[in-house]
């Protein structure tokens, strides 16, 4: 891999590309995994890019090419996560909606040998239930022995669990366990997309709120730290008497968020988000569920202040 320019442009990847999340793999390569959308016509569940240097993207199409059978129907496939387990295979997260009409989004986990995929569905979701979009915006982080799912939030808390060693399902005895609460405030009336990322002696959640899209998008990036991956979490709005986002709307780029945090070679953090280009901010979307945004992907420098919260550059 190498680490990015010192100068580059943004978007990075100047497409849909909605709810980022980015992988390091043996191979060298960044990969890049979103939402689903349509290309060229085509209905891609979901999405796959490479890069050597997190600004170079290739792109390089599906890797969920059979849905799920309790989602067959539907076309909501949301902010996958691929990470790799311990025996080398690959796990995807992902929110989708079943084909119940009634229930509720739900969060599936698949497999593959590669982290291009095909990625296969385990066969029922892994976290069911819930009411509207509760239940959304998985990631895993692991760190020794343990791993977590964090996930939420639907107008309600981010959460986190302990998984089971394969990732399949969740610990025996765990217990869900409520992290962040939606409180209001000019981003804080929702709050989803959660990322968790250590750096020293912290573990820094990262999340977004509140609207990432039309017909009034208002999205923002926030950030909470702890000691220990499933907290206590102290948010930055807390901790300084602040709204506590850490990046922002310009006057190129609309309603960033749902961002993915990734180190290279030299020990430098990057945040990748998508974020509603004004000067093109519509497609042939799917549907018009979100009006229609394109979010492309955009690249923004992570460093630290003295006292150790992150500050994002773009």
């Amino acid at each position: 891999m190498k680490t990015p320019p010192p100068t580059f442009q943004n978007p990075v990847l100047d497409a849909d590309f909605p709810d980022p999340s980015v992988l390091l793999v043996p191979d060298g390569y960044y990969y890049a995994y979103a939402t689903n959308t349509k290309r060229n016509g085509q209905i891609i569940n979901l999405q796959i890019a490479r890069s050597l240097d997190l600004v170079q993207w290739e792109y390089l199409g599906e890797g969920l090419p059979e849905k799920p059978a309790w989602a067959a129907h539907t076309q909501r496939y949301w902010a996958p996560d691929v990470s790799q387990r311990a025996d080398g295979r690959y796990l995807l997260y992902y929110s989708a909606q079943p084909d119940d009409p009634a229930a509720g989004m739900a969060i599936g986990v698949a497999l593959a040998d590669g982290p291009l995929g095909p990625f296969r569905d385990v066969g029922q979701p892994l976290l069911a239930g819930g009411q509207g979009f509760q239940n959304i915006d998985p990631m895993r982080f692991a760190e020794g022995s343990q791993q977590w799912l964090f996930y939420g939030s639907g107008f309600g808390p981010l959460r986190v669990r302990e998984l089971a060693a394969d990732g399949l399902s969740f610990a025996p005895g765990s217990a869900e366990h409520q992290l962040v609460q939606a409180a209001g405030g000019s981003y804080g009336q929702l709050v989803e997309g959660s990322w968790v990322h250590r750096r020293g002696e912290w573990y820094y959640l990262f999340y977004s709120g509140n609207n990432c899209c039309f017909p009034s998008p208002h999205y923002a990036v926030l950030v909470a730290r702890a000691h220990h991956p499933a907290g206590p979490y102290q948010t930055l709005g807390d901790a300084t008497g602040t709204e506590g986002t850490i990046l922002v709307e310009n006057d190129r780029w609309l309603a960033p968020g749902h961002n993915s945090v990734i180190t290279d070679a030299s020990g430098q953090d990057w945040l990748l988000a998508h974020a509603i280009d004004r000067q093109q901010p519509t497609f042939d979307a799917i549907n018009d569920e979100q009006g229609y945004a394109r979010r492309p992907l955009v690249l923004c420098r992570l460093d630290y202040s003295a006292d150790g919260w992150p500050v994002v550059s773009w």
